[in-house]
């Protein structure tokens, strides 16, 4: 495992929008507008390093995700749904629950898939190995897509053809694949790698396929690939500029600046570490059903 003892290209990590209330979700819209959210309910708006109160909704926002229009869309694990903030109307409305007669229980990070499916991780209770992963796809009704990642699933993403969904499972932990069929449903749950008792919380992919993992505890910024295993990318064992680091984003015109929320702070955090991110997937209204 990676020394988390030493200090590693704290250098390069910048502090920005301070005053976000201790924010675990963070997104970059299509045309480069950062948003995170807060543990009240907030949906920030960060404009030139500053954080804009846009919409508050009285909950606790946990992840971030948007689409081709800017839309974005923060979960909120006090009132169990995701909300769909438009900048253009400035309106948050609700836009997904879970079933009648299953609401969601922890619902936790939402990942678009180039063809408009929203995939939902709901961790379930810490241990108890209770969580599952949900999907929405378009003009369908959210349904289970898989109970094999059961493991406090956190953070998600959607590979890069859309044929896998990666996932953070935070206790026990580690990080896992779990194929997209070409019908939509869900293949087997394959672990890329177990992480001890680290505490991983967020995962994005890079542009050559590598995946960028942020860790609420350590403090850590690690990329893990097939080849190169897990490598430490940022460290700060004193947690200033990276304290309980959860969701990141890429962010610039090459997307080679990583954007991270830091639960434990009241700040986003930004770095150059070398890497350029994979474009997200920002799928247009005709997609998403609405």
């Amino acid at each position: 495992m990676i020394d988390i003892t030493k200090k590693l290209n704290l250098d390069k990590v910048e502090v920005i929008a301070g005053g976000v209330d201790h924010s675990e979700g963070v997104t970059v819209t299509p045309d480069q507008t950062i948003y995170c959210g807060g543990e009240a309910g907030q949906i920030y708006r960060i404009d030139n390093d500053v954080p804009v109160e846009v919409a508050n909704v009285k909950g606790f926002m946990l992840g971030l995700a948007s689409d081709a229009e800017n839309r974005v869309y923060a979960i909120d694990n006090a009132n169990k749904c995701v909300w769909r903030y438009d900048p253009k109307s400035n309106s948050t409305e609700k836009w997904l629950e879970g079933p009648i007669d299953n609401p969601l229980n922890v619902p936790n990070h939402g990942s678009f898939g180039p063809d408009g499916s929203y995939y939902l991780s709901d961790s379930g209770d810490w241990a108890k190995n209770d969580g599952k992963i949900w999907v929405k796809r378009p003009g369908k009704s959210i349904e289970i897509f898989t109970t094999e990642s059961k493991n406090f699933p956190n953070g998600n993403a959607v590979s890069r053809d859309g044929t896998k969904l990666y996932v953070v499972e935070s206790e026990p932990s580690a990080i896992c694949e779990i194929e997209i069929n070409s019908d939509g449903t869900a293949g087997q749950r394959k672990v890329l790698i177990e992480l001890g008792l680290y505490v991983p919380d967020g995962i994005r992919v890079a542009a050559d396929g590598s995946l960028i993992i942020s860790f609420y505890a350590p403090n850590l910024i690690a990329r893990w690939s097939p080849a190169g295993g897990l490598e430490a990318l940022a460290n700060d064992p004193q947690a200033v500029f990276l304290a309980a680091p959860t969701n990141l984003e890429f962010f610039g015109e090459n997307l080679d600046v990583m954007i991270f929320a830091s639960l434990a702070r009241w700040q986003l955090s930004r770095a150059k570490l070398g890497i350029k991110g994979a474009k997200p997937h920002y799928p247009d209204k005709v997609a998403i059903g609405n």
